[in-house]
């Protein structure tokens, strides 16, 4: 994306996405949706966040918060609409033509969606926020590119601090959230409770996720990352905390809620700061690296979950792994240094 920007990144992602899901929707075997489902899947949707958000970092500076909070909410509106409508298609025809419909609708979507995309703003004569260049009507001036494209090399950003206190940052909240989002709903149905009360909780997580990335992005821009993002992270330390001892179903909704509260913050703050530490200059390299410390945490939240609960019988220490987890970013958050 660095090199080529995100029209073609993008048109290359939502072609696989259309065909994983159309391939997907002739499959018999197994073994097929390993390839169909979750390889070309994965190829399609997994440099999403980094792509758009990058695109993002690059088109805005001072609003960048309240940017980010639009367009990374993106993410936890889509299943809000697509799964009742997946389920429509599914009750009207069945599951296959449910595929080849989501399939089309990714593919026009999309590849409409991409054809409107720029790498940055001086591909439009524009400064970050929309301001028009200096020279007026006329391109803008090597000045005006320089600082544009002003940021960090990757090999530079390797060497910083910053850059593995970001990742380790993502890594914990990957390893918090995927932590939850699987082993959740068991906790629940082993206390007594149903699976649809149980899957409340996650709904209620991703409802919350929302309101916390609206609320934190245009927060951040007047008043600084640094006191948000720690006070963001706190909240998932003392939730996590909570949901060791919580044994009712109201004290389940309203771990759900606060945890959402302060991920989404969180979330949307690392990406911001990414930006803000690093520059735009390698802005989809670096991101995609931290993307793969999102999907380390995302691998390893789970299994430790499964782990202890298989060898202890019970999830309070899985719980109380994710609590100290978020314990050590709150602490990461606030050593980032070049922010205020």
């Amino acid at each position: 994306m660095d090199r080529f920007g995100p029209r073609r990144v993008c048109l290359l992602m939502g072609s696989f996405t259309g065909l994983s899901l159309l391939l997907t929707s002739q499959t018999t075997f197994s073994w097929q949706l390993y390839i169909s489902y979750a390889l070309l899947l994965s190829l399609g949707t997994g440099p999403l966040y980094s792509v758009v958000n990058a695109t993002v970092l690059r088109w805005f500076d001072k609003k960048r918060g309240l940017a980010l909070s639009i367009t990374s909410s993106g993410a936890s509106f889509g299943p809000i609409v697509t799964a009742p409508f997946a389920t429509c298609l599914i009750s009207i025809f069945d599951w296959s033509m449910a595929f080849i419909v989501l399939g089309i609708i990714s593919w026009l979507l999309i590849g409409s969606m991409s054809l409107l995309l720029r790498k940055d703003p001086a591909a439009m004569r524009l400064l970050p926020d929309g301001e028009r260049s200096h020279t007026n009507q006329g391109p803008i001036s090597i000045e005006e590119r320089k600082v544009q494209s002003a940021g960090t090399h990757l090999l530079q950003a390797l060497k910083t601090q910053q850059f593995w206190l970001l990742g380790s940052i993502w890594l914990l909240m990957s390893f918090c959230l995927h932590l939850l989002y699987v082993h959740i709903i068991p906790y629940a149905v082993d206390m007594g409770y149903s699976p649809m009360d149980a899957a409340l909780v996650l709904s209620l997580i991703g409802g919350a996720n929302i309101i916390g990335r609206l609320t934190i992005g245009p927060l951040s821009d007047a008043i600084g990352r640094r006191s948000p993002a720690i006070a963001s992270a706190s909240l998932q330390v003392a939730t996590l905390l909570w949901l060791m001892w919580a044994r009712e179903l109201w004290m389940l909704y309203g771990i759900a809620i606060v945890f959402g509260l302060g991920f989404g913050g969180l979330d949307l703050l690392v990406t911001a700061l990414i930006g803000d530490v690093f520059g735009t200059r390698r802005i989809g390299t670096i991101m995609g690296l931290m993307s793969a410390c999102w999907g380390i945490g995302a691998a390893a939240g789970p299994a430790v979950g499964g782990l202890t609960f298989d060898v202890t019988g019970s999830y309070f220490i899985a719980f109380g792994a994710g609590a100290a987890a978020m314990v050590i970013a709150t602490l990461f958050a606030g050593l980032i240094k070049g922010i205020r």
